[in-house]
């Protein structure tokens, strides 16, 4: 039997075949939806108020949750294109697709709307989550009350794993984005980020089609002969545990195109790609020992959550100073 799998491996190298070539769904918005009480995605509920001091109430800690619920990601303007009228109209919406669509039907998907400056200049509109997602955050179980809990078990931190979280990856052979098209010219890019914090910006295409199309980013530089490869072998924990996240997504408007209103909608997002490792389980639970992966982001992600907890309770308070008209008190 051993024979006959080193015969395989054989002819598949000797016809140039990658062997660990893999496809995950880097992130699926239609499981972003609010599935909890207080309006949040449960899987990606994030809780800050551990991050924000004791000078609150429990009301004001109580509203220090936010997750990657669609209507929670930020949509930011170029400089030049930062004015209040601007901001205002330009936001993200869960939306729902048509029953009798032929394709996602009654499928829930992120509908984006970008109101670009009227003035012949050049500008962007970078979509964002509401924080940085984390790579090796632990799972976590939502109690009756709302609070949240540690999945102990959870050695490997995979609380965001497919929610914007893709692990073993090496190379990078092709992106794909499902996108809603109304014939607007602005082109459109995706920004990624790997375990050593480096940025990465692709850009999938330009916009000008009607109806879902899937965009694909394939890489230039992939070697699809495995003979033509340079073979190396290196470290593994921590070295093996690669990743790619999702930073943002860019529309770009150039001078020449109409500004106004953009509209477009994203369904999903998936990434192809060589593994960095044939096999991640190991006889030793590692992280559980040395929690290097943990460590790496502890210090960044404490900075990050007690400045977004902190921007949580001061939305909460100003929502609370702001005129409500009769029907909505």
């Amino acid at each position: 039997m051993k024979r006959f799998g080193l015969i395989v491996l054989v002819i598949l190298l000797s016809m140039g075949v990658p062997l660990f070539a893999d496809t995950s769904v880097l992130l699926d918005f239609a499981t972003l939806t609010p599935d909890t009480d207080f309006g949040e995605n449960e899987a990606t509920v994030v809780d800050f108020s551990e991050q924000a001091g004791t000078g609150f109430s429990e009301e004001e800690r109580n509203a220090m949750k936010t997750s990657l619920s669609i209507e929670n990601w930020e949509v930011e303007l170029a400089s030049s294109s930062r004015t209040v009228d601007n901001m205002r109209r330009s936001m993200t919406k869960a939306v729902m697709v048509n029953e009798d669509a032929a394709k996602y039907g009654g499928q829930s998907v992120m509908g984006i709307r970008v109101y670009f400056p009227e003035e012949p200049f050049n500008s962007w509109a970078l979509i964002s989550p509401p924080f940085e997602i984390p790579a090796f955050m632990r799972k976590t179980v939502m109690q009756p009350d709302g609070t949240l809990v540690e999945d102990e078990s959870d050695l490997r931190g995979s609380k965001f794993d497919g929610y914007g979280v893709v692990k073993n990856i090496g190379v990078l052979k092709s992106i794909s984005v499902n996108m809603y098209g109304s014939n607007y010219p602005n082109g459109f890019a995706l920004i990624l980020k790997d375990q050593n914090n480096i940025e990465q910006q692709v850009f999938m295409s330009y916009l000008e089609f009607d109806g879902w199309r899937e965009l694909t980013w394939n890489n230039p530089n992939y070697i699809t002969e495995v003979r033509n490869r340079e073979i190396n072998r290196y470290p593994l924990y921590p070295h093996a545990e690669t990743m790619r996240k999702l930073v943002g997504m860019v529309f770009y408007k150039d001078s020449t195109q109409d500004g106004g209103d953009f509209i477009a909608y994203i369904k999903d997002i998936t990434v192809t790609y060589d593994k960095a490792s044939v096999e991640t389980q190991r006889d030793i639970s590692e992280e559980e020992i040395w929690g290097i992966l943990n460590e790496r982001e502890q210090s960044r992600r404490t900075a990050e959550f007690s400045k977004l907890g902190t921007m949580q309770v001061l939305r909460y308070l100003e929502s609370k100073k702001m005129h409500q008209d009769s029907e909505q008190q």
